[in-house]
């Protein structure tokens, strides 16, 4: 009995950690990962969100580069009246230097400004565009849900 409970905590340190490929992310050379946010469903969102809490878990502060790219429906999430909770999780995100990108050219055909979206956020005219763009400058496109 004893030697299966210890072969089961071995198990499951061995899960406990993960082995990155080489090489390594550093502050220098960090991962980059491009996430196309185009739904607006809280399910389907808060599993993105949970899915970057965990990537963030696995890495070494500063050795992962994650850009949160909004377009179509996916604008909405980052409104002020949309869900309070997800926005907390958004802005807590935010604090750990993960980038939300807002499309734009969704904006407009939504009329929607600037002012109808949370604060800190970055623009691009065309999001589909800049998930393009990440991806030539170095940045794996995959999406968690």
């Amino acid at each position: 009995m004893k030697k299966l409970i210890l072969l089961f905590c071995l198990t499951i340190l061995s899960y406990g950690q993960m082995d990155l490929s080489d090489p390594q992310p550093t502050f220098d050379n960090p991962r980059k990962w491009v996430i196309k946010l185009h739904v607006s469903d809280e399910k389907t969102v808060n599993s993105t969100l949970g899915a970057i809490y965990n990537v963030l878990k696995e890495y070494p502060a500063e050795a992962i580069n994650i850009s949160v790219v909004a377009y179509g429906s996916g604008v909405r999430v980052l409104k002020k009246d949309y869900d309070k909770d997800t926005l907390i999780r958004i802005s807590s995100l935010m604090d750990y230097d993960v980038e939300f990108i807002a499309c734009k050219n969704t904006m407009a055909s939504m009329h929607w400004t600037k002012d109808d979206l949370i604060d800190d956020l970055s623009y691009v005219q065309a999001g589909i565009v800049e998930v393009i763009e990440k991806q030539v400058a170095g940045y794996f496109e995959v999406t968690p849900y």
